[in-house]
């Protein structure tokens, strides 16, 4: 290979360092007015009415917009249509930050102020505030009948008969808690509606979702929404359907005033409105034989959406297809059921539903290994998948399988054996402090899976010009993760041209069909094709025209990076671009890449759930201090099969940031409430990992290629951050010799 595999500095990475990146706040347009919000501030009621009279006094305000100035719908909803863009009078209000007004105004300050003037009577009503409380059904939330809202299943084999055959049983309840994505950059977004064109710029993670949205609310169609990405500080799932809400909030504004409209969310309101992780909560029944073989599961997962589904029911499919984790397991009988509460609505969070049940499973396989007398690495390996075995849903593995390779990576970077007799000493010498070991080992299901099929598709656009340099635009988008470069990669492998002269802009609604969000570790594999189907008809209009002007065949060219050898002359990429130019050679191609056909069964949760699948093994190691409770990640060793890493450095930068982020979900982050109110909403007091907290990280890769990926590429994203919390909760419960079943861990759990 030219380039992929290769360690390759980010494309981007100079104007981010240097500060010259452009992002949504960055922006001004001409004239441009600034937005606001008037928010509810009670988790639970009926609004009675709303006057803005006095608001509307305010020097500088603009305009005012409540439902009655909504021209299109009034609803949100990727799946269903049960969160009100602005409340109506007479209607519900569901959480603490549901929108009632918005308003424009020449400055941030009069905005401000303005909010503080609109009136609103609401008859507040009692709120329903836990997973235990939504069940009971005694108060509705959304749903007239009942707020379990959504139920998927998985029956396959015969549970009641595995369990009777079981030489051990382990039951336990689990619980998860929020967490929040934390992103650098707020929720913004720009909208500029000139009578014919609404613009929007905008933090995203799907333009398209946007696109769509704002055509509804507005009642305008899609050829008259651009939604153009701007540079992007982060987004972990948050910036997936979110920014729709805010993007409309800001488009209906400049509509109604013809002129441009700026909404910045500062970091409370971000935080109070915006989804979370979803909290959970796990009743897990396991079957195991004496050697450690599983041959048993049973479980239910109740997960809290908040006040409206949002993404709720696809986040529900992965807990479903993950919940029995990484094993081979022949009878599975799983029950996953979302909730509604009136709390901050739930949403996408890399991992996507999986964390919940992960740390269920892996905390139950620990146990049993305890129990049973086996090592709690070697019951890992006996049960791990493998070639021509079958995942929980019955999907049998033909490919890319390297799960106990990363497995054997794991034991032998750590030297387990020396470790375990290191960590024994350590803890006969110490009485107030002791370490513990935790492993885990999980699988994830690349891009949407059985359950999105319908998404699983993306567009890039590649165009060489007569100087030989490139543009190139995906369907995906550059949240941070290093999606650019890695396009680039590919883009350069294929054609030839040095990374430095290709540039990646940013997508656009108007030019690249709609692909899908940039969610479920998709982008490389998604993205990442069609950038090669596109390049690869480039190619191979070039290659046809070298062999026809100088008599050659297709053997007697070679590609190198930067340059064409035809025979025993050497042209540039930038002179054989310009020959090709001049001769009329389409140089601009359209790539398109769809998932393969998976065949599943909903109804039983049976089949094939995922294209691939990713598999980690990580061991941490943790030190507890006995009497203050505090918990000191001292080092991880892990190790992700991901079929083929594009950009080798951008790989590890991945596995080491969403390492510390899972770190964070398991050890500190947490989010308070009182009354339905969030009190955590700042980094003051909604406590994150800095670098002070970051551990010793040792990385690795197995490459087990993926034959539908480019160059056999899986995907990082997601997994990454998804076999950290069980593991550090499997190593407290080591040094504490306590079972720890909720997680985040407090200090006090420890005392």
């Amino acid at each position: 290979m030219k380039i992929i595999g290769k360690k390759t500095k980010r494309v981007e990475a100079k104007e981010k360092a240097y500060g010259e990146s452009k992002y949504t706040p960055d922006l001004y347009l001409d004239r441009m007015l600034y937005a606001g919000v008037v928010y509810s501030n009670i988790a639970h009621g009926i609004l009675k009415s709303i006057d803005t009279s006095e608001a509307e006094k305010i020097p500088g305000i603009v305009k005012i917009a409540t439902y009655k100035d909504v021209p299109g719908t009034n609803k949100f909803g990727v799946l269903t249509k049960d969160m009100w863009f602005l409340i109506p009078i007479g209607e519900k209000i569901r959480f603490e930050h549901d929108a009632i007004a918005v308003i424009a105004g020449e400055t941030k300050e009069a905005v401000e102020e303005s909010i503080k003037k609109v009136k609103f009577e609401v008859e507040e009503l009692p709120a329903v505030l836990t997973i235990d409380e939504a069940i009971k059904d005694e108060i509705k939330v959304n749903n007239p009948d009942t707020n379990i809202a959504f139920h998927k299943k998985i029956r396959r084999g015969k549970v009641d008969e595995a369990f009777e055959n079981a030489d051990l049983i382990i039951e336990r309840e689990f619980k998860t808690d929020y967490q929040e994505q934390a992103y650098l950059e707020t929720q913004g977004a720009i909208a500029y509606y000139d009578g014919e064109i609404m613009k929007i710029y905008g933090s995203m993670q799907c333009p398209f979702y946007v696109q769509e949205d704002v055509s509804e609310i507005l009642n305008i169609p899609f050829n008259k929404v651009d939604v153009i990405q701007m540079e992007t500080g982060g987004g972990f799932g948050g910036k997936e359907d979110v920014p729709s809400y805010i993007a409309s909030k800001a488009a209906i504004l400049s509509y109604l005033t013809k002129r441009p409209v700026k909404l910045i969310y500062d970091r409370e309101d971000d935080i109070k409105e915006t989804s979370k992780r979803h909290p959970s909560k796990s009743y897990y029944k396991v079957a195991f034989k004496k050697d450690g073989t599983i041959i048993g599961l049973q479980s239910k997962t109740y997960l809290d959406m908040g006040a409206y589904s949002t993404l709720s029911p696809i986040v529900m499919y992965r807990t479903l297809t993950h919940s029995a984790g990484a094993y081979k397991i022949p009878n599975v009988y799983v029950d996953v059921y979302g909730v509604y509460t009136n709390k901050v609505p739930c949403g996408a969070f890399r991992g996507f539903g999986s964390p919940q049940v992960l740390f269920a499973i892996e905390s139950i396989v620990d146990e049993a290994a305890e129990k049973l007398g086996i090592d709690p690495w070697d019951i890992r390996y006996k049960n791990a998948l493998e070639i021509g075995a079958e995942t929980a849903t019955g999907h049998k593995l033909e490919f890319s399988v390297g799960a106990k390779k990363t497995l054997e990576n794991v034991k032998k970077l750590s030297n387990y054996d020396q470790l375990k007799k290191e960590i024994e000493e350590f803890n006969n010498t110490n009485n107030i402090k002791k370490r513990g070991l935790g492993w885990s080992h999980i699988i994830y299901g690349v891009s949407l899976g059985a359950g999105g099929q319908h998404l699983d598709a993306s567009n890039s656009e590649v165009h060489v010009f007569p100087d030989g340099t490139i543009n190139v635009m995906f369907g995906g988008t550059e949240i941070g993760q290093g999606s650019k470069t890695a396009i680039s990669m590919i883009v350069s492998e294929i054609l030839g041209q040095k990374l430095e002269k290709i540039n990646v802009l940013q997508t656009d609604t108007f030019i690249v069909q709609d692909s899908g969000p940039t969610v479920a570790s998709r982008t490389t594999v998604f993205s990442g094709n069609a950038a090669k189907d596109a390049a690869e008809k480039i190619k191979k209009n070039i290659m046809e025209f070298l062999c026809d002007k100088f008599k050659v065949e297709p053997e007697d060219i070679k590609i190198n990076l930067g340059a064409y050898k035809i025979k025993d002359k050497e042209y540039t990429f930038d002179e054989i671009a310009k020959m090709c130019n001049d001769a009329n050679v389409k140089l601009h191609e359209s790539g398109w890449f769809k998932s393969p056909k998976l065949n599943f069964d909903m109804e039983n949760g049976v089949g094939e759930a995922y294209v691939t699948y990713t598999y980690s093994t990580q061991l941490s190691l943790v030190e507890i201090d006995k009497y203050t409770g505090k918990i000191d990640v001292k080092k991880m060793w892990i190790s992700h099969d991901i079929g083929k890493a594009i950009n080798y450095d951008g790989v590890i930068g991945q596995i080491q940031g969403g390492a510390v982020q899972g770190m964070g979900h398991a050890i500190m982050e947490e989010i308070k409430q009182k009354d339905g109110k969030i009190i955590t909403d700042n980094f003051n007091n909604y406590v994150i990992p800095t670098i002070k907290d970051i551990p010793e990280i040792i990385p690795d890769i197995v490459e087990e290629e993926f034959p539908y990926g480019p160059f056999g590429a899986k995907g990082i994203g997601e997994p990454s951050l998804m076999s950290a919390p069980p593991s550090i909760a499997n190593a407290v419960s080591n040094a504490t010799k306590k079972r720890i079943t909720k997680i985040p861990i407090s200090m006090e759990d420890i005392i």
